[in-house]
């Protein structure tokens, strides 16, 4: 089942990909090309769809990117006091209302209106295209703050199983704490894991390969490895509390110095 976050992915590269078409559309009526037989005119598509795309993606950019709206809503309907209409005046609106240039007695145009409308509609399909960009980085945000909270949920569980003595436990559930937050380090820093089942010892070599721990850290962590598979793997003995609680503590100080 989609999640509605990811429908609104959907919907919005649905929307980028239809102003690519405008833009195709677009440059065949900057170039003057003839189209085939049974195809539509030149800039057709374009005056045809832009409304309705403009007020989708006015709304995605109000939303995602508002410091960039009034850019966008420019390059549409250009500045309120324009007193003329001229190459550097020109906007979106006036093409979509029917207004060209004016042409000399030779037939040839002041300004290439059509080439203006498109540079600033490739703005526009700019600004929309790094709206996306702006989004996407905002739900790796989102994901990481959620993970953050769930994960400090996680050690007060630990703690509370281990304030009741429940040691194996506790330590079972601070280890796995442990390994989804080196699993996150991981990918922040883009490093690739190949195990098909990693573990903190497969997290912690990888960091400590590409550089993004030194030893110290490597050792650190190793040691909260070692008091996991105590907790999860050694039945020759219990874990004791000191044990328990020198594992809880290392992933909370962990999380804290480890992104």
């Amino acid at each position: 089942m989609k999640t509605n976050l990811s429908r609104y992915q959907d919907d919005l590269d649905r929307l980028i990909k239809l102003s690519e078409q405008m833009l195709s559309d677009l440059l065949l009526a900057v170039s003057s090309k003839k189209t085939k037989k049974g195809e539509g005119k030149p800039g057709l598509l374009f005056s045809s769809s832009y409304q309705q795309w403009y007020s989708v993606a006015h709304e995605v950019i109000r939303q995602i990117l508002p410091t960039r709206l009034s850019d966008f809503e420019t390059l549409y309907q250009g500045y309120e006091k324009r007193k003329s209409i001229n190459a550097q005046t020109y906007t979106i609106r006036d093409w979509l209302l029917g207004i060209r240039s004016p042409e000399g007695f030779d037939g040839s145009k002041a300004y290439d209106d059509a080439a203006m409308v498109f540079m600033q509609f490739q703005m526009q399909q700019l600004i929309l295209v790094s709206a996306k960009l702006r989004f996407e980085s905002s739900l790796l945000d989102i994901r990481q703050i959620l993970r953050a909270d769930l994960f400090d949920s996680e050690v007060d569980s630990a703690r509370e199983l281990l304030k009741n003595g429940f040691l194996r436990a506790a330590g079972a559930v601070a280890g796995v704490v442990a390994e989804k937050h080196l699993e996150q380090v991981c990918e922040n820093h883009n490093v690739s894991i190949k195990k098909k089942v990693p573990t903190i010892s497969t997290y912690n070599d990888a960091l400590k390969n590409e550089g993004v721990i030194e030893i110290p850290e490597w050792r650190f962590i190793q040691r909260l490895g070692d008091l996991r598979n105590l907790c999860d793997h050694n039945r020759d003995r219990e874990p004791t509390k000191d044990e328990v609680a020198e594992l809880i503590d290392g992933v909370e100080k962990l999380m804290k110095t480890a992104f």
